[in-house]
């Protein structure tokens, strides 16, 4: 399986990624801001999380308009598959690809620690290899994590299945560290090509760091 991974200036979990679908039996390639082409035989698309451009005017705002995230907008509108995370996710909302917005957190301040979070949906690629119910423990970090959406806007999320991750607790209970609506850290696309996460699972994939519940989740890639 062949992952392009974009990096920005500013992000900072190029590398994580790669690591991670490394070590899943990947052929990871690392591709710059100014490229105007993804690498061909592309299978995998990840918007890797950081601080693109400094995170200026918004989180994501200025990456937008990279040459390289107008190749990502055409491979994923011919059904390709993205994935953006934290940074990432922002991005792929800025450009329309994911539908909502974020806010800063609700408390104002970074958020870094591991977090739980629930699995909503399995009827996609990304999370197609767990369970509904499941649980995970993750790491989050992000001061721009409150997710947003109008009501209409959510109804939609839930009648088309594009609501994928919430936080939670250990046992399941909604637990939300940022103000996010309903909780939600994690969405898609109608088409189901297009995903969305604010917690990093790419930092959570080996035993040496002690966690490795990251790995079930992108394994729904391979």
């Amino acid at each position: 399986m062949n992952v392009a991974i974009i990096q920005s200036p500013g992000t900072n979990c190029e590398r994580d990624t790669e690591f991670a679908f490394n070590k899943l039996g990947c052929k990871s390639t690392i591709v710059w801001h100014s490229e105007t082409s993804l690498p061909a035989k592309t299978d995998l698309v990840v918007v890797a999380g950081g601080f693109s451009y400094g995170d200026y005017l918004r989180s994501g705002a200025i990456a937008q308009f990279s040459p390289v995230m107008q190749a990502v907008r055409a491979y994923a509108e011919k059904g390709g598959m993205v994935l953006g995370i934290c940074n990432g996710f922002q991005i792929l909302l800025e450009m329309g690809l994911l539908p909502g917005a974020m806010r800063r957190n609700q408390g104002l301040h970074f958020i870094s620690k591991y977090h739980h979070l629930k699995v909503v949906s399995t009827n996609n690629t990304f999370l197609g290899k767990m369970n509904v119910d499941d649980i995970v423990n993750i790491p989050i970090a992000h001061a721009e994590g409150n997710y947003y959406i109008d009501a209409a806007g959510l109804k939609s999320l839930y009648d088309n299945d594009q609501v994928l991750l919430q936080y939670c607790d250990a046992e399941g209970h909604i637990s939300n560290p940022n103000g996010s609506i309903d909780a939600i850290a994690g969405i898609c696309n109608k088409n189901k090509n297009v995903f969305g996460l604010m917690p990093h699972p790419e930092r959570a994939v080996d035993t040496k760091v002690l966690a490795t519940d990251g790995a079930k989740m992108l394994k729904g890639f391979l």
